[in-house]
Order: C-alpha cells, then structure tokens, then sequence
C-alpha cells in the first residue's frame, strides 16, 4: 500500500484542517479496505453527511475518520457533550479511524481502528460552558480520552508507515468483537473493568483489582455496589476468553 497522500489536492486550501481533509479523505478510499469483511475498499460518503465518512457496500460498516498531523495524543476534541452522549449510547455509531500523517512528503505515518463498541461515556469528559460573551455562550463541548481506551480497542493498521497484514487486523477486530456489548451502560463496566486488568500483571487478584475500587465508582456514581460489579465483569471476561479464575481469588490472563 501506497502510504504517500495526493499534495496536489490541497494546494488551493490554507486551513490546516481543510487541507488535512482533501487529502486524508481520497487517500481513505482509494487505498483502505474494510477492517470488517474481505471488500477491498470502502467507500466515501457525500459531503456533509453526518458522523461516519466511509462505509463498506458489502458488509454495511459504517466509519468515522479523524485527521492530526503528528501522532495522536491522550484526547481528541469532540463536538457537543450531549450529542456525542446521545451518538455513542446509539445504535447507529460508527467505527472510528485515527489516522497520523507526516509533511514533506505528505504521507500517512499511522492508522488506527476503534471499533465503535470500545467508545463510551466514562471516556467522555464534559468541558466547562463556554462563557456568556461567546458567540454560542452557554455551550458545552467534549473531550474524548483515548487513554482510557483499553488497548484490545486499539488496532493497528498502519504503524509507523508500514501497512499491517489485513488478515491479522480483520482478525483483531473479530477478537475485539467478543467484548461487545448492547447496554452502553453494561459495555462501560466491562471496558472500564478490562483497563484495569491491561494495568495489572499477566497474573492478579481479585483484591489488586479491587483497589481500583474508587476510580471505578467515580465513572459509575450511580451504582453503590461496585464490588459485586467488579466480580461480575471479571466472570464476563472469563466467559469472553479474556482471562480465566485458577481459584482463590487467582486470575491469569490468556
């Protein structure tokens, strides 16, 4: 895969964000297949359509793609805090590409995929008001932290300029796939509680991911029996292949 982006498209923009977009855009479709079937493209959406950018005719994969120059830090920006709520807790999210790309030459650096099930509202955080002499005052945006996206939610297709194997992303997106969830609330606890598990050893115990206890309840403050959650969501990766219980209070991960 060719990893050089079209120049050429940009040279009537100056925003850096216009001129990211005419490039970033026609590279996603002309050179990206689709992480969820074996179609060899996917395929761009008329301008302005909401949310996803390109989907895939065959499977019907919906994706969203955003653009840095440089690698992606611990956030992205996200627009309103209630939209994005109301979009992520829907059926009809789609699938997200990151993608980093470098200058001169204008080439595509890193591509990654979350799968549209690995995004939560424990991962969005509402930014303050903006204030009563601002053109929208009154208006609340969002942040969007990636670094609490547990790392079986971030699949590599390119890293580094090179292009991964497509069968071995296909296969960590079908992998990924067994963490998925209908309730956006139940998705929450399992991802929130599979963090912890990627922080701790490939051996641990109940009472080591019980010490997470107060950070956990601060992203569910409704629920008051955050214990009794963290051992059902440990059974729920056990039955998901993600770690299996050697007794005692024991678990390894697999």
């Amino acid at each position: 895969m060719d990893v050089l982006m079209d120049e050429s498209l940009a040279e009537k923009y100056h925003s850096n964000s216009q001129r990211a977009r005419v490039m970033t855009e026609p590279w996603i479709e002309a050179h990206m297949y689709c992480p969820r079937c074996h179609t060899d493209h996917v395929k761009r959406r008329k301008n302005n359509t909401p949310v996803d950018d390109f989907h895939c005719t065959v499977c019907g994969a919906e994706y969203e793609l955003k653009s840095k120059s440089g690698r992606w830090g611990k956030s992205l920006q996200g627009g309103a805090y209630s939209k994005m709520i109301e979009r992520i807790t829907s059926d009809t999210n789609p699938d997200l590409f990151l993608l980093s790309y470098a200058k001169d030459p204008a080439r595509v650096t890193d591509l990654t995929l979350i799968p549209k099930y690995f995004l939560t509202p424990s991962i969005v955080k509402k930014r303050k008001p903006l204030g009563p002499n601002a053109k929208r005052a009154g208006w609340v945006g969002c942040t969007v932290d990636l670094s609490k996206i547990p790392e079986q939610g971030k699949i590599a297709v390119i890293r580094d300029g090179v292009m991964l194997d497509p069968e071995l992303v296909r296969d960590a997106v079908r992998r990924a796939g067994k963490l998925e969830m209908a309730s956006g609330e139940a998705r929450s606890w399992l991802l929130d509680v599979l963090t912890v598990v990627n922080d701790l050893g490939d051996e641990f115990t109940l009472e080591e991911v019980y010490s997470y206890e107060i950070a956990l309840a601060a992203n569910h403050p409704d629920n008051h029996h955050v214990r009794a959650k963290i051992r059902q969501q440990l059974q729920a990766l056990r039955d998901r292949g993600v770690i299996e219980m050697a007794g005692n209070g024991q678990y390894r991960k697999l």
